[in-house]
């Protein structure tokens, strides 16, 4: 009889994989369901990079790479940091792995040791905890409030540094808050780690391109050049370039880790696609035009999602600056009672039942490590999200 190894126990499946998956499974039945469970951009990846994959197949650009990238996207990739964000890399600073995910794990699985710590802060990425585990460490979950923003503060970052301290994970733009980081709280966090040596950053800039009004965006390196050398900078193509299937995510840092990530892939994944490479050299190099359109698109949905949202009964909705999601809370619906008669007890019950009852998929909060809450999705159209907000308005509305 199979038996999953005690690794593998130590983890959960992906909250936000189930939650999609169980809307797909309803709507394959015949009910009406509208999900927002899934963080993928609604728009088609652009022409001139479809244009880019299709030529690298004709071309027979179909074989084994250079395990952790070709030396063009590589190229593309410093020219992208040093054009945006004022860090200067070479090739052999830089990872490209099969998505962003794989560069996290890869990062973890090279460097950590049994009982090296990770700090999270609470929300986060359902996925960062359990890659932690995975590699042997432990993940440290530094909690946050909707009144600060959901950002952690100086102090917090300080009182969970410990002699086992490995890591900390930054994201921002946040998947599931939406928050960022002014560059002045970036700032207060840089002062705190640069007292303590010992402590690698890696920071989760996918949603780096995804940021509204006047908000300007800065990754932690660039604000502090005396963290370089022990900073993993992360970023990709899914999100800003709508390629979340082509999963090409890069990374880049200091020499000997990134050889390391390197080793790793050499023996799990080896390379990403040819195909979609070459594609992601274009998006790199290619116009960026769409780029700021799109992020307004987002931001007209941001901002009727919120107003929606504040508008249900029990509902508290924080207005994120960045990213694709919204994290309301539903504090004040917990104790109720649902139309099933289920006392909601619970984020995973709130969202359990307005699925059962309004066919509105999201993802709880405790997912992401901070309760009461639950994250959406705004990444669809402007009359899908009315009609779930109006039936989360509804739900809310009739709970006893």
């Amino acid at each position: 009889m199979f038996a999953e190894s005690a690794a593998l126990r130590r983890i959960k499946p992906s909250a936000t994989l189930a939650a999609d998956a169980k809307a797909r499974e309803l709507r394959a039945a015949g009910r009406n369901i509208i999900s927002l469970a899934a963080g993928e951009p609604d728009f088609d990846t652009p022409e001139n990079i479809k244009e880019a994959g299709i030529k690298a197949i004709r071309d027979g650009k179909t074989k084994y790479t250079n395990v952790d990238g070709v030396p063009e996207l590589k190229a593309a990739i410093c020219a992208k940091f040093e054009r945006e964000n004022g860090l200067s890399y070479k090739p052999t600073q830089v990872n490209v792995s099969p998505g962003g995910k794989p560069v996290i794990y890869n990062a973890m699985v090279a460097s950590l040791n049994p009982g090296d710590e990770v700090i999270i802060p609470a929300p986060y990425w359902v996925s960062y905890p359990d890659m932690v585990l995975l590699a042997g460490g432990e993940p440290v979950r530094v909690l946050t409030t909707a009144e600060d923003g959901f950002k952690v503060s100086p102090a917090a970052l300080e009182a969970a540094i410990t002699p086992r301290t490995k890591w900390i994970i930054l994201n921002s733009p946040s998947n599931p808050s939406g928050a960022a980081y002014t560059k002045a709280e970036l700032r207060g966090l840089a002062d705190v780690l640069l007292r303590h040596p010992q402590v690698w950053i890696l920071t989760d800039d996918m949603y780096e391109h995804l940021i509204f009004g006047d908000f300007e965006y800065w990754t932690i390196a660039q604000v502090e050049p005396g963290l370089y050398d022990r900073t993993l900078t992360m970023n990709g193509v899914s999100k800003a370039y709508a390629m979340t299937g082509w999963r090409i995510g890069y990374a880049a840092g200091p020499e000997a880790l990134i050889r390391a990530m390197a080793k790793v892939m050499s023996q799990s994944t080896s390379n990403p696609s040819s195909i979609s490479q070459w594609a992601a050299v274009e998006a790199l190099n290619g116009t960026q035009a769409f780029i700021k359109p799109n992020a307004k698109l987002f931001e007209g949905r941001r901002d009727l999602v919120v107003s929606m949202l504040n508008q249900a009964a029990g509902l508290k909705c924080p207005t994120p600056e960045g990213a694709f999601y919204v994290y309301p809370s539903c504090a004040g619906l917990i104790g109720k009672t649902a139309p099933s008669g289920k006392v909601i007890a619970s984020d995973a019950d709130f969202a359990t039942e307005l699925l059962d009852a309004e066919g509105v998929a999201v993802v709880h909060g405790e997912a992401f490590g901070l309760s009461p809450f639950f994250r959406i999705s705004y990444a669809t159209a402007n009359a899908v999200l009315e009609d779930a907000c109006t039936r989360i308005q509804r739900f809310c509305g009739g709970l006893k």
